[in-house]
């Protein structure tokens, strides 16, 4: 099912942080130097060794065990998302829209059947969850 987004910002304030991420999220971001990005990825690595992702390069990239989205640049956890803000207009906007990462552009309450989410979604009002 196709639903628009009403902007309303539920979604990122409850479930934008504390995700994990994937390899394809960070590479653009290393390859076009969105280090205001990733000094907000923790990256473990394969020998359990942690870092942000402010200083990845592409070299580092076989060696990610784990990434997790958000931390501040001082790598600790974040229990919201640096990139979230809510305008003037009451809308919520992303920060890094254009870049943003899977797991939030995949993100779709009235398909994910999350019923604690859904019947608060007022994209999802017209839908049964």
């Amino acid at each position: 099912m196709k639903q628009d987004c009403l902007q309303c910002g539920k979604c990122c304030e409850k479930w934008g942080w504390d995700q994990r991420g994937i390899v394809e999220d960070i590479v653009p971001w290393i390859l076009s130097g969105r280090t205001d990005i990733l000094q907000h990825v923790g990256i473990r690595f394969s020998d359990g060794s942690f870092a942000t992702g402010a200083r990845l390069s592409l070299s580092d990239v076989p060696r990610v065990a784990r990434i997790d989205y958000w931390v501040d640049p001082g790598g600790k956890k974040l229990r919201h998302c640096p990139f979230f803000f809510r305008a003037e207009d009451k809308k919520a906007y992303c920060r890094i829209h254009g870049a943003k990462p899977a797991v939030c552009i995949e993100f779709a309450p009235w398909d994910e059947g999350i019923r604690d989410y859904a019947l608060a979604c007022p994209a999802c009002r017209d839908t049964t969850p």
